[in-house]
């Protein structure tokens, strides 16, 4: 899934910042003559501070998995020889 993120314009900011982003989750679909279609699943709205939070979150998440992955294959291959 892909996601496109924008700066959203907010009148009176009520976070710290003032500033949120929205983040559209979209997908690629074909239409009914075959053509690819981007069809937006659902849209985020949320603070920078709190995407910005997140995405660290995942990132740290990302690089233990990798880290796992890569003890995994090590040992794969001890036992393959």
């Amino acid at each position: 899934m892909a996601k496109k993120i924008a700066e959203k314009k907010v009148e009176a900011p009520v976070y710290e910042s003032g500033k949120q982003v929205e983040i559209k989750h979209t997908r690629i679909m074909q239409d009914a003559s075959g053509k690819d279609v981007e069809v937006i699943d659902f849209v985020d709205v949320k603070p920078v501070e709190d995407a910005i939070s997140q995405a660290e979150a995942d990132l740290a998440s990302a690089e233990a998995k990798v880290t796992e992955l890569k003890a995994d294959i090590a040992e794969y291959k001890k036992i393959k020889g």
